[in-house]
């Protein structure tokens, strides 16, 4: 600590590492003092772009003995390794999605922060959003009555016509699912609380996907994950949720989500997006009701998990981006590959607190 600030270090300098840098410099608890990156001369200019005192080397960074906390920005076949080598020097963790590829990577993640007394924050931090916070207040004040039931479509193309290096979209740690649907079941989490059995179905649609985009246009890529999940999500809470997670679908007119009470149904905005539309049509109505957004983040405020955690070590009380939050999602991903494969239901190995609302504003 340096003051009353949190010392921060980011490792990996990717495109999402601007968003982060923008969003943390709003904060006045914490202090971005270090990036790091493989790539020496993308650390440099980050380190350069967003006045961060020292661009280093991974290994510097995580050696380093004026930082507090971690944020992993790294690709996820080495999320867990990150977080770990930060949590054994002592600093805290937080990380983009997904947690680990594996639950067991989750656990140890979970067991060395734990016997250390350390925190480890993860990604996705949407639901603390003023859309999916004004979603929670309608839940919890009865808007909708008692939740029923609940369906979520993430649904396109793939991101290989577009995206200027869209291999790892295909690798282990990704697919629809564990990149974009990983998205929505934290949100349906964070709205309904922990799920106690799924179901799944998924394929490998077409072993290989052709780079539309430059520079790698022609290029072939190995699809080493499902690219079409169905799940179903059977709730602690009561709800029954069915998922579809897809790089397959060519045009579609499904909603992004919806959760059904026994008094109408809500319309939940995009999960991988902080801000709105959100309508509710109660039984009866003809029309949907748009519904103005409780006080929050609405732009790409990609960090306000960070800045939660920190603000929650400070105060003594639990953050809400929780490793515990993460690890049951990725509990629940892995057991849709799961079920699929072994043809049955599965009950998650984990579980979690549904977070707490988001106490807005933040520490500013």
């Amino acid at each position: 600590m340096s003051g009353n600030r949190v010392r921060v270090g980011i490792v990996g300098c990717g495109n999402i590492s601007s968003t982060y840098l923008t969003q943390l410099a709003t904060f006045s608890t914490l202090d971005v003092v270090a990036v790091a990156d493989l790539m020496p001369e993308r650390a440099a200019a980050q380190a350069a772009a967003f006045s961060v005192p020292r661009a280093c080397s991974p290994d510097e960074l995580l050696a380093a003995n004026d930082i507090d906390l971690v944020i992993n920005l790294t690709i996820p076949a080495v999320h867990a390794e990150v977080s770990l080598a930060a949590l054994r020097t002592g600093k805290a963790a937080y990380s983009e999605k997904p947690l680990a590829l594996t639950r067991t990577e989750g656990l140890a993640i979970a067991t060395v922060a734990s016997e250390a007394g350390l925190r480890v924050g993860c990604a996705p931090d949407t639901f603390l959003g003023a859309g999916l916070q004004t979603c929670r207040r309608i839940i919890d004040e009865g808007g909708i009555g008692e939740p029923l039931g609940a369906t979520a479509f993430m649904v396109g193309a793939g991101p290989e016509a577009w995206h200027p290096d869209p291999a790892f979209f295909y690798d282990h740690g990704a697919g629809p699912l564990f990149d974009v649907g990983v998205y929505y079941l934290t949100a349906l989490v964070s709205l309904l609380g922990p799920v106690v059995r799924t179901s799944g179905s998924a394929r490998i649609s077409r072993p290989q996907r052709v780079i539309g985009s430059a520079p790698r246009r022609g290029e072939v890529i190995q699809v080493n994950v499902p690219t079409h999940v169905a799940m179903t999500l059977d709730f602690d809470s009561g709800p029954v949720a069915s998922v579809v997670a897809s790089f397959d679908v060519q045009a579609s007119e499904l909603p992004r989500m919806e959760i059904y009470g026994t008094e109408g149904t809500l319309s939940v905005p995009d999960p991988n997006t902080f801000g709105g539309p959100v309508r509710v049509r109660k039984a009866g109505e003809t029309e949907w009701s748009g519904i103005p957004l409780v006080p929050g983040y609405e732009g790409n405020a990609r960090g306000i998990g960070v800045a939660d955690m920190v603000g929650a070590m400070a105060e003594g009380r639990p953050h809400l981006a929780s490793s515990e939050l993460a690890l049951h999602v990725l509990d629940l991903m892995q057991a849709a590959h799961e079920a699929s494969a072994e043809d049955r239901c599965i009950r998650p190995q984990t579980t979690c607190e549904r977070p707490d609302p988001l106490s807005f504003p933040l520490g500013g």
